[in-house]
């Protein structure tokens, strides 16, 4: 008799380029856990029956959720963790012992997991320079300022954004402004706009960076990104994409479907020998 396979999926549009079924199947040998996991392309409105539609099958699981329709998924969720509430987005769902749906976002434990295990960078009673202020950035705020940083700064281009994301967590040590009123330099550059996607560099001064500074971009690519070439152009000390970030998430993912957290070493150096 066949052994029951448990289900799971990442969902998004697009979804083609999605790394997150090579990832989860690297994780599901090195772990021996027995499941499949697949790449879904959801059409723009239809989101929420494609979700009751994976559930509603037997052994179907839990779910990544990807762009589009992180915030959608945030909406429905019936419970949420405490960082998914602040990050007013989900990136992972699965169904409690009660059939509940419940969500939480891995990105920001990713992101601080990939600098602080991965790259030896402290975030503790470090400045932190924040570029942008969509859903990327406020998906990760909340574990950032869990690292206790003497202060973080979001600048973005308009203001307003940022200054709505600082007002999330009041009491915490957070501001906002312009990109071009950034003032000082930073030990931590976080980029979460999409510069590098674009070419469009945010129009921070240079003096933001000095040769201690690590500039780290949520993006990644086979090169160096825009972003962090112009960054060591500028003298920062060490550049990151978001490579790591990529599999840490995923691997947070894995470990609240599974109850075990897979190593993640073997498959970024996987992922990145096949992008080279």
């Amino acid at each position: 008799m066949a052994t029951a396979v448990d289900h799971y999926a990442v969902m998004g549009n697009p979804i083609a380029h999605s790394k997150s079924p090579f990832i989860h199947a690297m994780f599901a040998d090195a772990t021996d856990q027995k499941l499949h996991y697949a790449a879904q392309l959801v059409e723009a409105n239809g989101f929420e029956k494609a979700l009751a539609t994976f559930f509603d099958q037997g052994g179907h699981l839990g779910l990544s959720i990807t762009v589009p329709f992180k915030e959608q998924a945030w909406q429905l969720a019936e419970i949420r963790t405490e960082r998914a509430e602040k990050a007013g987005a989900l990136n992972t769902l699965w169904l409690d012992s009660e059939g509940k749906l419940k969500g939480d976002n891995t990105d920001g434990l990713g992101l601080v997991r990939d600098l602080k295990m991965n790259n030896g960078v402290s975030l503790k009673d470090a400045r932190v320079l924040v570029l942008g202020a969509g859903g990327a950035v406020r998906g990760v705020l909340e574990p950032i300022l869990a690292e206790q940083p003497k202060d973080v700064v979001i600048a973005n281009r308009t203001v307003s954004k940022a200054e709505t994301l600082a007002e999330l967590f009041s009491g915490k040590p957070v501001s906002a402004c312009g990109f071009a009123e950034v003032t000082g330099s930073f030990d931590v550059i976080i980029n979460g706009t999409s510069a590098s996607l674009h070419g469009d560099l945010p129009p921070v001064p240079a003096s933001v960076i000095t040769r201690t500074t690590t500039c780290y971009d949520m993006m990644y690519s086979a090169g160096t990104t825009v972003f962090n070439q112009w960054a060591l152009d500028q003298g920062a000390g060490k550049v990151i994409d978001g490579l790591g970030m990529l599999v840490e998430q995923a691997a947070e993912q894995f470990a609240i479907w599974r109850g075990v957290r897979p190593d993640t070493e073997a498959v970024f150096t996987k992922l990145r020998q096949e992008m080279s």
